[in-house]
């Protein structure tokens, strides 16, 4: 099986500017490293660490994985850990370049977009418990890795937000359900609890307060993966993009820009950034998202004073077109929305410009303050709002981890642990879990028939979408 990609010039010594209006479904993929984006996180990480360079030419391995950032690096670091495997990691562009390097930081003690009331309804409480017991074992796996890793972590759990009175019942029901169900120490917060002892939130009309929540500065965190994983023996190329992959008597072979990798096995942790090209398992089968984020300089005492701002917990609101935001560890306020459709809209301004709206609406003392990092990048959503971690064909050494839709900072660990297991023929236990025993799936037509036909056109639902979710989530 052959897939094929259009390349740009083949040059590996020079980066190429970042291109702020890539998209994954129809940009072309360049033969040489693109910058990153302009993120906060860039700027403040400190120097990359060392990699392997792009791959030189032809190259024989026993495993091969595609993507260079969270779920890339765990696996290959798992794997070398934990199994004794060596791994080869390439990405077309730069470590981390990707979701990596342009998210939030929020590592919550979840799993794709569906609550915990959700995975009841779908699957029934003893799957949901199940489910349930994998992802806190998948919350101490990030525990675990952002000990060993200075990436400015901010314990104190997540504040979930309610943007609006009638969004309280939803919040009730669900700090029922996390207590009496799963057996965790959440609780409810009334609107006043909330802006006298965490953050006055104009729109709070009360919060739930979930026990498990990490902020982390994620490209030191990736940058700490990278560090680790070439110090157990993981070769990590960057600049070196998939241009296609067939099996010749059961070996992978990888095509790139300057030769062929021949694999025992490959493992896709491409995210965001995943081309309906890269392979047919993974064809139409992510709808990249696009998310905006921006930073403010640093609050003065008397800014801080005036949002009450009493915690540095990770915060979202009941958004369906969530808002996420924190206190930095230098003050600055980090929040992130919804962004443009495609990357030919991404830099038009009015999507900035609703962001900027929504951080007035929070903390209107705020108007008008300094924005020193802007940016936005795509988000990996599965079309059942679910990750996999999946091999779609027990015949061959192919596997795959994405789909984390947002909650991909904490979850990737996990997945990588997860991956590694698979690919190292360890795996055992986890396959009556939704997110491990079924493969990714074509969008739904009428709640019935799965087609992939309808992948072209997704975009133009997408539009629909944002439409009526905005007009439900600003609706009082």
């Amino acid at each position: 099986m052959t897939t094929g990609y259009s390349v740009d010039a083949v040059r590996s010594d020079v980066s190429m500017p970042y291109d702020p209006l890539y998209d994954p479904l129809v940009s072309p993929i360049a033969g040489r490293p693109m910058d990153y984006a302009p993120t906060y996180w860039v700027a403040t990480a400190g120097t990359p660490p060392e990699d392997d360079g792009p791959l030189p030419g032809d190259a024989d391995v026993d495993v091969l994985i595609v993507g260079a950032g969270f779920t890339g690096l765990s696996t290959a670091l798992f794997l070398a850990r934990e199994h004794g495997i060596r791994a080869t990691v390439v990405d077309a562009n730069r470590t981390a370049w990707g979701c990596t390097s342009r998210n939030g930081g929020q590592g919550q003690n979840a799993s794709g977009r569906l609550s915990r009331s959700q995975w009841i309804e779908r699957w029934g409480k003893a799957t949901a418990l199940k489910l349930d017991a994998e992802i806190r074992e998948g919350f101490d796996t990030f525990k675990q890795l952002i000990s060993e890793v200075p990436c400015d972590p901010q314990q104190g759990g997540h504040l979930h937000i309610a943007h609006r009175e009638r969004k309280m019942a939803f919040l009730v029901n669900e700090c029922t359900v996390m207590r009496d169900v799963f057996g965790y120490d959440a609780r409810m917060l009334s609107a006043r609890e909330v802006a006298e002892s965490y953050v006055d939130d104009k729109e709070s009309c009360g919060a739930l307060l979930e026990p498990d929540g990490i902020g982390v500065h994620p490209l030191k965190l990736a940058f700490g993966y990278l560090r680790m994983a070439r110090a157990h023996g993981v070769k990590v190329h960057p600049g070196t993009p998939v241009l296609g992959v067939e099996v010749v008597r059961g070996v992978h072979h990888v095509r790139t820009p300057r030769g062929v990798i021949r694999a025992k096995a490959v493992a896709f942790a491409t995210g965001g950034y995943t081309r309906n090209d890269m392979h047919r398992e993974l064809a139409a089968k992510i709808m990249p998202i696009l998310s905006n984020s921006l930073v403010t300089r640093p609050l003065t005492a008397d800014e801080i004073e005036s949002t009450h701002f009493r915690t540095h917990q990770v915060i979202t609101d009941t958004r369906t077109l969530r808002h996420y935001y924190r206190l930095l560890p230098d003050m600055r306020l980090q929040i992130g929305s919804r962004s443009a459709i495609t990357g030919a809209d991404a830099a038009n301004p009015r999507h900035m410009a609703s962001l900027v709206e929504g951080l007035h609406r929070k903390f209107p003392s705020l108007r008008g303050i300094g924005v020193d990092y802007s940016w936005w990048g795509w988000v990996d959503v599965s079309h059942d709002m679910m990750p996999r971690v999946a091999q779609p064909d027990p015949c061959q050494n192919l596997f795959y981890a994405v789909g984390y839709g947002g909650n991909g900072v904490s979850f990737s660990a996990h997945a990588g642990r997860r991956m590694a297991e698979r690919i190292a023929g360890k795996w055992s236990g986890h396959d009556d879990l939704p997110i491990y025993d079924s493969v990714l799936e074509y969008p739904n037509v009428m709640g019935k028939v799965r087609w992939k036909g309808l992948a072209p056109f997704r975009r133009v639902g997408q539009r629909f979408l944002y439409q009526r979710y905005l007009a439900q989530d600003e609706k009082r």
